[in-house]
């Protein structure tokens, strides 16, 4: 998974497996004793990438603090796993466009990162989201995460202004 993982985010998608396989130190026909076509490796890495995402973002949120304060690590934790795992991040990025993932694949996902969307949705409970999709409004605030990302890495010296700024313009625009 660590081979496909950096192949999808150095090729993208059109990756041929025969590179997976090479990265990883294998055969091509051992790649294919583990997943039986490209779609189904394709559909097991974007559940490992979305489970750690989901995992690692809900770490150290404080459970007795109000939603700002837990939504703000949640960001926080978000972020660095963005701005530490760039391979793992453009991966995941190649991967949700993928017309291959299967409809069971994305509600797994969905599931991986309901930690997440319940944050949100304590967060948007009386914003001016309340009614809007989660797909939606989560879309948005990946989004403003995105272009923070982008500011972090390429300015880490003002890293930690450029998160709190991101998170600020978050909260106003579902609270």
């Amino acid at each position: 998974m660590a081979a496909a993982t950096r192949v999808i985010a150095s090729e993208g998608l059109g990756a041929p497996t025969a590179a997976i396989a090479k990265e990883a130190g294998v055969s091509n026909g051992s790649l294919f004793t583990y997943f039986a076509t490209k779609a189904d490796l394709l559909n097991a890495l974007y559940l490992e990438l979305k489970g750690e995402l989901g995992w690692t973002v809900l770490q150290g949120v404080p459970v007795d603090s109000d939603i700002r304060t837990q939504m703000l690590q949640v960001w926080k934790n978000w972020l660095h796993w963005a701005v530490s795992s760039p391979e793992k991040r453009k991966a995941l990025k190649h991967l949700s466009v993928c017309k291959d993932l299967t409809p069971q694949t994305r509600e797994t996902a969905n599931q991986l990162t309901a930690g997440i969307a319940a944050y949100i949705e304590r967060s948007r409970v009386n914003g001016p989201m309340r009614d809007e999709p989660l797909l939606f409004v989560g879309a948005l605030i990946n989004s403003m995460a995105e272009a923070a990302i982008e500011y972090i890495i390429t300015d880490p010296a003002n890293a930690d202004a450029r998160a709190i700024a991101a998170f600020d313009a978050v909260w106003r625009a579902i609270t």
